[in-house]
């Protein structure tokens, strides 16, 4: 049975009633409801996918609702654009909010909004005055007039915080705002929020951190796949009743039907560190293998799997082919090695959308469809027509473009590119993101029959039924860091959702 939204309570400062939103094959909203209360911190729960981000941008104007209502102090609202949610006192502080190195600290936190004197021109004594106020309010003593490429990453975060403040803001959200902090400047942040909530600003707090969130919110909404789910305080829930209703729900479609028997390991990740992004990365694949990953935003696993292709460098480690070292340098390198990525960005990383699906097939074949240094164009055609008819793409042609194809569609034209290079592994990086339920069935047939030719196969996701549903064994990273290595009995959501959350067993 569905979960029936909640009625908005006029007493809170703003409210969200029964919103839906659509997007193309995809319904990332189904009426779902949320109030935040002057005074205290919300924390919006839910595992990736969830509909958090969709949220956040019809709170800032971004995207505006197919359906439902907004209110502020009971009123109904429209915030048409991002301008209009500022007006209303709407601000926003993001993990990733884009400054601009060259400017000072001042015209960062006034972009598009600095006072202005005689003529409607930039009053900057002004601008400056102002910017040290709020720093001084969040207790900073960063010097206004500086540019910013002068600073820390932290004061840069502390500057994205002063910007969000900058308007007279009423309600603050607060979307993953520890991810680039350490630890004393997270006390810091906690502090901060302690301040915002005795000037009684509503606050929207967005974390995957279950320990953060029970020590700064004070009440708490849940979704799941697009829906409300429950809500409540948080003094009177623990982190597994959090857990429970995260991931209790059914499996969309059923999944394929394997008979798994891995064969030789056919690759070794041997200590693999980066700088920044991950560190101690072990773990085998063997042929005829789904190793999935799964983690939550942050964690790494893009990370890793982007070091092992090439795109990045690590600064130690190893990688086996068949229990010989390789060295691999570049994508070229990793392709060479029989190893192919298809990353979660298809539009921007994994295709040429505006090329047609035959040459985006044949892009990495080329020595196979060209003779004497010319394009053979009956090769070529052959060779899109092999792979693209086994995973039955749906197009008018092999000549459109694919950037006119359906979403699900254009994975598919990714993965038959890399295909037709005839690799020993394959990475699928989020293989069914933002495809139809029709077009992930396909997929993860087609995942199913290449482990059954023998190929090795990771399959890093955030939809836990799809990690479930495919997995021969799942590798959870959170941090950086490998965290667990589950399977059979072991193979939970909520253990999953634990181990990737850093929830101790006990809890």
């Amino acid at each position: 049975m569905q979960p029936q939204p909640k009625t908005a309570d006029v007493s809170a400062l703003l409210s969200l009633d029964a919103i839906t939103k659509d997007f193309p094959g995809v319904r990332a909203l189904s009426g779902v409801s949320l109030s935040l209360y002057p005074g205290q911190v919300t924390a919006l729960v839910g595992e990736n996918g969830a509909g958090k981000s969709t949220v956040v941008k019809i709170l800032t104007g971004i995207y505006q609702p197919d359906g439902g209502r907004i209110l502020v102090d009971g009123k109904p609202v429209q915030f048409a654009t991002a301008q209009a949610a500022a007006a209303h006192g709407i601000t926003a502080i993001h993990q990733e909010t884009v400054l601009f190195d060259e400017l000072s600290v001042a015209e960062n936190i006034f972009p598009g909004h600095a006072p202005r004197g005689r003529f409607g021109l930039i009053d900057t004594g002004a601008m400056v005055a102002r910017a040290r106020e709020i720093l001084v309010s969040i207790e900073s003593d960063i010097d206004p007039s500086i540019r910013l490429r002068d600073l820390s990453i932290a004061s840069k975060h502390l500057v994205a915080i002063a910007r969000a403040l900058s308007i007279d803001a009423r309600v603050v959200i607060m979307d993953e705002p520890t991810a680039a902090l350490s630890h004393k400047e997270i006390n810091e942040l906690y502090d901060l929020v302690e301040k915002l909530k005795a000037q009684g600003k509503a606050i929207l707090f967005i974390s995957h951190k279950f320990d953060e969130i029970f020590r700064i919110a004070d009440r708490f909404t849940v979704f799941r796949d697009g829906q409300f789910v429950g809500e409540g305080k948080i003094a009177e829930a623990t982190q597994g009743d959090l857990v429970q209703m995260m991931v209790g729900r059914a499996v969309d479609h059923i999944f394929p039907n394997r008979v798994s028997d891995p064969g030789e390991e056919v690759l070794k990740v041997v200590g693999y560190d980066h700088p920044t992004e991950f560190a101690d990365i072990n773990f085998t694949l063997r042929r005829g293998e789904i190793l999935g990953f799964y983690g939550l935003i942050g964690a790494g696993r893009s990370e890793v799997m982007q070091a092992i292709y090439g795109i990045t460098k690590p600064s130690k480690g190893a990688v086996r082919i068949d229990g010989e070292v390789r060295v691999i340098r570049s994508p070229a390198d990793a392709v060479a090695n029989g190893i192919v990525y298809v990353p979660e960005d298809r539009g921007k990383q994994g295709a040429i959308t505006a090329l047609p699906i035959f040459q985006n097939v044949t892009l990495p074949s080329l020595g196979r469809t060209s003779r004497h240094g010319f394009l053979r164009l009956a090769e070529e055609f052959k060779l899109a027509r092999e792979y693209t008819s086994r995973l039955d793409l749906r197009a008018a042609s092999l000549e459109t473009a694919v950037g006119n194809l359906s979403g699900g569609n254009q994975q598919k034209v990714v993965i038959a590119k890399w295909l037709a290079t005839q690799p020993k592994v394959i990475i699928l990086d989020e293989p069914t993101k933002g495809i139809d339920i029709g077009s992930k069935a396909a997929v993860h047939e087609f995942m199913a029959e290449l482990a059954a030719q023998g190929l090795a196969v990771i399959m890093v996701s955030s939809e836990i039924p799809e990690v479930l549903g495919m997995s021969d064994r799942v590798i959870v990273m959170r941090e950086g860091r490998i965290v667990a290595e589950l399977a059979g009995a072991e193979l939970t959501p909520e253990t999953l959702v634990r181990r990737a959350a850093g929830i101790g067993e006990s809890a």
